[in-house]
């Protein structure tokens, strides 16, 4: 990232330390990113940069009060802008970066997720959706995290990225076929001149 000429340097949460914390947020929340893949393989699969959790944007207040006096910052097309309290964070805003202080590395990183209604919507595009009840699963130490097949799709680009290749590998043994037939069908959707892991799902 680039901007505001802030430190962008990261020192991310534990899973188990952002567990303890948003333990207190009142409203439902998910592991993401790559970290969602290692809950999902139960084993460490490659090292991370950042940590990323899911929340609903309807929830995103929730989010503000737990996380008072915290550094909060809004990270969008290379700049990062200050999350106020009086501001409402509405599309295309959805990833806030989180630090204790404002001359510390940054801790989280909080992805606000729209949804209508029980579904969510994938923000790239809206005709892929699902139940809210089946958006995550839930670790044998009672972590909270986004189904492999979702955080697939939120990782899959016309340029795949090497750190997103080593999640779909660690993944896709451990798909099962409802898993794959839902990745597949949405990565159809969205890249309707195909992908590259359309073969290995069983296009």
């Amino acid at each position: 990232m680039v901007g505001d000429g802030r430190s962008h340097i990261w020192d991310p949460l534990t899973v188990e330390e952002a567990s303890a914390l948003l333990s207190g947020l009142g409203a439902q929340w998910w592991i993401a990113g790559g970290y969602a893949i290692e809950l999902f393989v139960g084993r460490a699969t490659r090292e991370h940069g950042d940590l990323d959790v899911v929340v609903l944007r309807r929830d995103q207040r929730s989010v503000w009060k737990l996380l008072e006096g915290w550094d909060c910052s809004v990270a969008y097309q290379g700049e990062l802008v200050q999350w106020t309290a009086a501001q409402r964070l509405e599309p295309p805003h959805s990833d806030v970066w989180c630090r204790e202080t404002s001359d510390g590395p940054w801790r989280l990183q909080v992805m606000l997720l729209d949804a209508e209604g029980d579904e969510w919507l994938f923000k790239r595009n809206r005709s892929i959706r699902g139940a809210l009840s089946e958006l995550g699963l839930v670790s044998s130490d009672g972590v909270p995290f986004l189904r492999p097949e979702i955080q697939l799709l939120y990782k899959a680009r016309v340029e795949t990225l090497e750190k997103d290749q080593q999640d779909f590998d660690a993944a896709l043994p451990l798909l099962d076929e409802r898993a794959r037939r839902w990745l597949r069908e949405s990565l159809r959707v969205q890249f309707p001149e195909g992908h590259e892991w359309l073969s290995a799902l069983g296009e």
